[in-house]
């Protein structure tokens, strides 16, 4: 009896981990379990009036614009500045030719004044040797510099493969975010919250931007200098975050229509992941305004737990970055993003690209792990493995900028 109780035991938990992986992706079942519907989803194409929406220019004039200033006064907070007058660009060191003769090294300094002082930052770009303009990719770097975007190539991350970047023929550029503000409380007094606030009030303003919109806003500034750069293909530049750095980048795009495509890595909450979807497992706003408030606005805590009585979603928000392109991406061992819930944020996003003539995102469901779907203007992928930006990554991103022409 005893014998067969064990034979039992081992049976039960045998079959209990053969059901366990027979929801998870593999090569002989690809398929992730089917996701769940969205519900009660705030329609896009119908403005806080109740007006339906059918046309470019109403999308233009009337509901983009009362988009943008409800996640503006509601999320990610209303800036002081866009470029400052006293903007200037300086090399921090020499010009050098690296990768093996095939990129120009530049390190440039980006320095700018407000009214309560001054600050500067340092970024990377590695620019293909050919004779045409390159096309670029900016990473906005949430992980450690020294570790993940070491100029001198001596210390190289899979993080931002800049050789394989630039031998697709784009440029590779990054900076740190933790110039530009802190990832911390104190992110919000100092940086280039000391330069354009008066961080001595002892409560700022309830819409005053966050630390999310001030790393978008350094991103906005390599961009001008991009614009300066002859060597550079300022109309094909890219703007590239995971995680933290993902909703950065979807902010980066929303805000600035200078960038042809924003690539939102594994971003979750606050960034891609659809708020009106049941994923229990994913990162909710109560988790993520008591853990990192000072990324958004003081109001954005008014809708925690309340997300879904909310009148916008973050489809809404992607949605603002069209007619430009947009990548969005997952992990199936990320479900903390909610991999689900961002491919639904593509998919409901779409009719914004169809007022203008173009397709969203093309899609006959969620897809399989490795199965980019990339037939129209916002493209998917889940890959398969952890949180994390790779080299596949990359690959999918640079894939879609070909697909599109960027290097003609």
């Amino acid at each position: 009896m005893k014998m067969r109780s064990q034979y039992a035991w081992i049976k039960w938990c045998m079959e209990a981990v053969l059901a366990a992986m027979a929801v998870l992706p593999t090569a002989a079942n690809p398929a992730v379990p089917s996701a769940p519907e969205p519900k009660d989803v705030p329609e896009l194409m119908t403005t806080f009036k109740g007006e339906k929406v059918t046309t470019r220019e109403q999308w233009e004039k009337v509901r983009a614009p009362e988009l943008l200033a409800e996640f503006t006064r509601e999320e990610y907070g209303r800036r002081p500045v866009e470029r400052p007058k006293t903007l200037s660009f300086a090399a921090a060191e020499p010009d050098a030719v690296m990768m093996d003769g095939k990129a120009i090294r530049k390190r440039v300094r980006v320095s700018y004044g407000g009214k309560y002082g001054t600050n500067e930052f340092t970024f990377t770009a590695f620019i293909p040797r050919q004779e045409q303009p390159a096309p670029a990719f900016i990473l906005i770097c949430n992980r450690s510099a020294a570790e993940n975007i070491d100029p001198t190539r001596e210390k190289k991350s899979d993080f931002w493969p800049a050789e394989q970047i630039v031998a697709r023929g784009y440029a590779a550029i990054a900076f740190w975010n933790g110039d530009i503000a802190p990832d911390c409380n104190r992110g919000l007094s100092e940086g280039v919250f000391a330069v354009f606030g008066d961080t001595s009030r002892p409560d700022r303003p309830k819409d005053a931007w966050g630390v999310l919109s001030a790393w978008a806003w350094g991103a906005s500034r390599v961009m001008d200098w991009i614009e300066t750069e002859p060597l550079l293909d300022a109309k094909h530049v890219a703007v590239v975050g995971h995680s933290r750095g993902g909703k950065t980048a979807l902010v980066a795009g929303v805000y600035d229509k200078r960038f042809a495509m924003a690539c939102s890595n594994d971003s979750g909450c606050s960034g891609a992941k659809l708020n009106h979807i049941d994923l229990p497992r994913s990162e909710h706003l109560a988790d993520i305004v008591t853990t990192f408030p000072y990324w958004f606005c003081r109001n954005y805590v008014r809708h925690v737990n309340a997300e879904k009585s909310w009148r916008v979603d973050q489809h809404e928000f992607v949605a603002l970055i069209a007619p430009r392109l947009v990548c969005i991406a997952s992990a199936t061992g990320d479900a903390w993003a909610g991999p689900e819930g961002e491919y639904a944020s593509g998919a409901l996003a779409s009719p914004a690209w169809e007022l203008y003539g173009k397709k969203g995102l093309v899609s006959n469901g969620f897809p399989p792990p490795e199965t980019p779907l990339q037939e129209g203007c916002i493209s998917y992928h889940l890959r398969t493995g952890k949180h994390n930006l790779t080299p596949y990554d990359w690959k999918v991103y640079m894939d879609f900028a070909d697909r599109h022409g960027w290097r003609k």
